[in-house]
């Protein structure tokens, strides 16, 4: 691994010791929940009732060493490239090199910029109001940049290792064992969470559309997957709360004033090793920290619907515009899966590829070349957000 080198040292200011005995206690909890393993079926190919039953109960679950070790080298390598062609400031057209900057003359949201530390949307409206609660706000290092890029949205047209992750045979068959075998997709990111500089993201929910439905259940919002580069810890990973997703919308503002901090009582840390990936159901409570360790976290974030949970719904205005998804747009949306499989069937030809069944039934063939990259520019602008 080539990572790059950690940031500066910062800590949790006032809150530090709380903080550490926060983490030490949220870790303890998290290995004891029962809910990780590796990707494991039974014989007649259904995912095992074991993780069935965690995933439930907890509303996440982390397989462990899904990403072998050269694909994680691929995943490196992209990201490295792209963190070199970021614009050297917010609005600059050129890379730290002068080359055009990455994202340039894209139309779609792609770089999501912020301050240090800072949490920038917790106690705002953003995102239909789903973050009720600003985080603790560290103080950064003196002589830090003003602005970082912490998420980079439409991902999978940057990335071809992102891309091959994204048709990753064992995650595509857990997916379809939980939303079904015509499970849609919904977007996909690369977050990058640098030491002494990563924002925090505060608690929320992520779905929007499905509250009041009458047929709402805990699947009705999907559920995202998350492949550590790196690993992940209590200081600079996602914290979830165990079995929120069951428990409808949540007034978070209520919890957080009920514990008198936003350190949620009940909320535990993803820990994860290089290659694992976590799959999180999107009602659940969850967010994270300023990353003040001197570890880096960089996630493949990629997440799936149910169909029954997209076609025909009023969804958009988080990440894409406000729109009723008809057959027409999910089915072009879920190329990118049927680019994905042919692209890991490439880089990977020792592996079975997945059998997406939507494409199988339609007779759809995707070919990776260069004319599909091309092809993809923008394509998250019509991502399935609800």
């Amino acid at each position: 691994m080539n990572k790059p080198l950690g940031g500066v040292t910062v800590d949790y200011g006032p809150e530090e010791e709380a903080m550490r005995a926060y983490c030490r206690d949220g870790e303890r909890r998290a290995m004891a929940l029962g809910n990780r393993g590796p990707i494991r079926f039974t014989a007649d190919g259904a995912l095992h009732p074991d993780i069935r039953e965690a995933y439930s109960r907890c509303g996440f679950y982390v397989f462990e060493g899904v990403l072998r070790p050269e694909e994680l080298a691929d995943i490196e390598a992209d990201f490295l490239d792209i963190r070199s062609r970021l614009p050297t400031r917010q609005g600059s057209p050129v890379d730290a090199q002068g080359r055009p900057a990455l994202g340039l003359g894209l139309q779609g949201l792609n770089l999501s910029w912020v301050k240090p530390l800072s949490d920038p949307v917790g106690g705002t409206k953003a995102a239909h109001g789903r973050y009720p609660v600003k985080m603790f706000e560290p103080r950064p290092a003196a002589g830090s940049p003003e602005k970082v890029v912490y998420l980079i949205l439409g991902s999978l047209q940057f990335s071809e290792a992102s891309l091959r992750v994204y048709g990753h045979p064992g995650l595509l068959a857990v997916a379809a064992a939980v939303n079904g075998e015509d499970f849609t997709p919904f977007n996909e990111a690369l977050w990058m969470k640098e030491p002494g500089l990563g924002a925090s993201v505060a608690w929320h929910q992520d779905g929007w559309t499905h509250w009041d439905s009458p047929d709402a259940d805990e699947g009705s919002h999907g559920f995202n997957f998350m492949g550590q580069l790196y690993g992940c810890g209590p200081a600079n990973g996602l914290w979830v709360v165990p079995g929120s997703h069951r428990l409808g919308k949540v007034d978070i503002k209520a919890w957080v004033e009920a514990a008198g901090t936003e350190r949620l009582p009940d909320a535990v840390p993803l820990v994860c090793g290089p290659g694992d990936v976590a799959m999180t159901n999107r009602q659940a409570v969850h967010g994270s920290f300023a990353n003040t360790s001197p570890d880096w976290r960089v996630t493949v974030n990629f997440g799936f619907h149910r169909r029954r949970s997209v076609l025909g719904v009023m969804g958009g205005g988080v990440h894409n515009e406000p729109a009723v998804y008809d057959a027409a747009r999910i089915a072009r949306r879920a190329r990118l899966i049927g680019y994905a499989i042919d692209a890991r069937r490439r880089r990977f030809p020792d592996e079975t590829p997945f059998v997406y069944a939507p494409h199988a039934a339609s007779g759809e063939i995707w070919r990776w070349d260069a004319a599909a990259q091309a092809e993809i520019k923008d394509y998250n602008l019509l991502d399935l957000g609800i």
